[in-house]
């Protein structure tokens, strides 16, 4: 979920209007997003966030308003396989399942529960949120939410303590995986009688630029419009301030070797080296490589970038660990100025933050 999504969502919370929230639970081929893609859609038909865009995010705009009128939740399919889709130059090919949540108007549990999930978000507290999509076992529980946060119990109740009682139990494996999931009961007939969305908490990207150059400016401006949290680093005043980042969450203004020691770097930490000079490259590998990183990319030539390899190999880094960055740096779209260089970068953490791969540096 993107910021301008959460923050309508909470001000839909927070007051009296209704809301609906479009979130896709499954696919099946190829499909423009994934489970738990979310869009939401006001009364007055505007839009936050999207499930994809074209004809099909269109018609789930209509469901969802037609599901307001009513005040009712839905589930709806779409299907981008036919012929109608491939006229409106929607040619995926797949499927999606969507369900359509109603946040009814006036104070409610349904508004409070996803508010205290919205908190617990800022909070970065990993909220999974648990939700019933489907309840042929007992209608009136279509919609009913709850979450878990990291060293909490449930907030929120289901209305069935089985219901309650699973989702208790999965939500730490799917904090774990980081995965949408849907949990399945079956009824006497051996047909679906209840499904559950579990969602985790959205992992959020930090961005960690060593070096705040000429590049590194138009890299986290941009880093900010894809949502990510940019961390800028520069020894040098004139350079490390709010005035040239004024999109970073956090600007660090000290030599490179002591920044690093304070900056906890893991899995969702993407590490982009822009420094002024080869000596200030080598203290960032230095510091950096051996850490948990998500991306760890340097830019660079070839023929600088392999040397300053060499001489960590030969400090004693092993080549597999320098093999993991990523150099030349960003997707090979015959870049040149500073813009167009960030574009490339951001372009190729995309791609690994989506599962991708990137070029790595080969050491010969």
């Amino acid at each position: 979920m993107d910021t301008k999504f959460n923050e309508t969502l909470k001000e839909v919370c927070l007051g009296d209007t209704a809301a609906a929230v479009a979130t896709i639970t499954g696919v099946k081929g190829s499909t423009p997003r994934k489970p738990g893609a979310k869009m939401l859609v006001l009364p007055d038909g505007q839009v936050f966030g999207t499930i994809g865009g074209g004809c099909g995010e269109a018609d789930v705009r209509r469901e969802a308003l037609n599901a307001l009128s009513l005040l009712t939740p839905m589930k709806y399919n779409v299907n981008m396989t036919n012929d109608i889709a491939e006229e409106e130059g929607m040619v995926c090919g797949g499927i999606m399942d969507v369900f359509i949540d109603i946040i009814k108007p006036g104070p409610n549990d349904s508004k409070k529960i996803l508010a205290g999930y919205l908190t617990s978000l800022e909070a970065d507290k990993q909220p999974v949120l648990v939700t019933v999509i489907n309840s042929s076992g007992n209608p009136d529980l279509l919609g009913k939410k709850s979450f878990f946060s990291v060293g909490t119990d449930q907030n929120g109740d289901l209305g069935n303590k089985e219901l309650n009682s699973l989702a208790g139990e999965w939500a730490e494996q799917v904090r774990s995986e980081g995965k949408t999931r849907i949990l399945r009961t079956t009824g006497n007939t051996g047909k679906p009688e209840f499904e559950l969305l579990l969602e985790p908490a959205p992992a959020p990207v930090e961005l960690l630029i060593l070096g705040g150059g000429h590049i590194a400016k138009p890299l986290a401006a941009m880093a900010a419009i894809l949502g990510y949290q940019a961390i800028v680093v520069d020894d040098r005043p004139a350079f490390a301030n709010t005035a040239r980042f004024p999109g970073a969450s956090q600007i660090i203004c000290q030599d490179f070797g002591h920044a690093l020691q304070d900056i906890p770097i893991g899995s969702g930490t993407f590490i982009v080296i822009v420094t002024r000079g080869h000596r200030h490259d080598k203290i960032c590998l230095q510091k950096v490589i051996s850490q948990p990183f998500g991306y760890l990319g340097m830019i660079g030539s070839r023929r600088r970038v392999k040397a300053l390899m060499e001489e960590l190999r030969e400090e004693g880094i092993h080549a597999d660990s320098l093999e993991m960055v990523h150099s030349p740096i960003g997707l090979d779209i015959a870049a040149e100025t500073p813009e167009e260089i960030a574009v490339s970068i951001l372009a190729e953490l995309i791609k690994v933050h989506r599962g991708g791969k990137a070029q790595s540096l080969k050491i010969y």
